[in-house]
């Protein structure tokens, strides 16, 4: 497409809204990769409908009408993206066998680059948008019906009035209050962090918990992880489908089931997903020594340890986050370190 006048008029209208409207694709269908191939279609169908644009609302509500209306569609037919807590089975035993079911479109992590791509923002606006893509959130927004996910999106996080929620959703305001009533309720079950203010740590303890919680992974040192978990803490991995509640099920789980033997085997490399801190855990292969991508971890902490961490085990997910599929080069050392002061006496590594 040559670009005209208009074409410059319609871009600088409509490409700030490029990175909220991708987070509003995310929460709708949990998708990281459809949320992008849909942001593409509503700028090419607002393109088409530009000259028919007649400012009755913002450009910004025009732009999330057509974005909720092309994800409406795009979920026609399709079956929610879940996580394994929300198969509806109990958690399971850590020493039991691990069932893999990679057919399942399982929900993925938000890296934090596709929304915000790294630019500053208000730090207001980025605290409340930074809660809209909670990993916990939006797994309990896949058990909502498309309309009433719309509807919660566009009335609580995004604050549009009802009447303007029911325009958009071609709806009364009526429906609206009614689809939003029982939307709330059922996300209050199955997230209550969404009807409360979450916990807020100080910085300072929130960066030595997390760094504690690297070294002892690093360290394999799995009394440490145990300790740093809360209380009610879960650990979920798809594509597998168990998930384990509690400090001393999920340390069975890791001493069970984890490749690791020692300090050094695994090393786990900070990125951020889900607007938070995110891990991604890369794990020393025997055979050449080799740390190649294992698991990325979205942890959730509260004031009394780690509350929940996701581990996603589809290594395509490392790229999404511009990492390698081998442990990049300045962090090597550290694996050498952490293998050299824990071998042997006598025994060089």
């Amino acid at each position: 497409m040559t670009l005209t006048a208009d074409d410059d008029v319609f871009t600088d209208l409509v490409e700030p809204f490029r990175g909220e409207l991708t987070a509003h694709c995310y929460r709708m269908l949990g998708s990281v990769h459809d949320a992008e191939d849909l942001v593409q279609e509503t700028y090419l169908r607002a393109w088409r409908a530009y000259d028919k644009f007649e400012g009755r609302s913002s450009v910004r509500t025009w732009m999330y009408k057509i974005a909720t209306n092309v994800c409406l569609t795009a979920l026609d037919g399709r079956a929610r993206r879940p996580m394994p807590t929300g198969l509806g089975q109990p958690a399971s035993d850590p020493r039991g066998e691990l069932e893999r079911r990679p057919e399942v479109t399982w929900l993925e992590p938000l890296p934090d680059s596709v929304v915000w791509g790294g630019r500053p923002d208000d730090p207001e606006a980025t605290t409340l948008h930074r809660e809209s893509v909670r990993l916990a959130l939006v797994a309990a927004l896949q058990h909502l019906t498309p309309p009433q996910r719309a509807a919660v999106l566009l009335f609580d996080v995004l604050a549009l009035q009802a009447s303007e929620v029911a325009e958009l959703l071609d709806t009364s305001v009526a429906a609206v209050n009614s689809s939003l009533q029982r939307a709330r309720a059922h996300l209050a079950k199955l997230d209550p962090e969404v009807e409360q203010d979450a916990p807020v740590l100080d910085d300072a303890r929130k960066r030595a918990l997390l760094a504690e919680y690297v070294d002892a992974f690093e360290r394999y040192d799995v009394p440490r992880i145990v300790a740093l978990l809360g209380a009610d803490a879960v650990w979920e991995m798809p594509p597998f489908t168990g998930w384990y509640s509690g400090p001393e099920q999920i340390g069975d789980l890791i001493e069970t089931n984890c490749p690791a033997e020692r300090a050094g085997d695994q090393i786990l490399v900070e990125v951020s997903a889900n607007g938070g801190p995110a891990f991604a855990l890369y794990m020393r292969d025997p055979a050449d020594g080799v740390h190649r991508a294992f698991h990325l971890q979205v942890p959730t902490l509260g004031p009394d340890g780690f509350t929940h961490v996701a581990a996603f085990f589809d290594t395509d997910l490392f790229a999404r986050f511009g990492l390698p599929d081998e442990l990049p080069p300045e962090h090597r050392e550290r694996a050498r370190s952490l293998r050299q002061d824990s071998a042997p006496a006598g025994r060089p590594e």
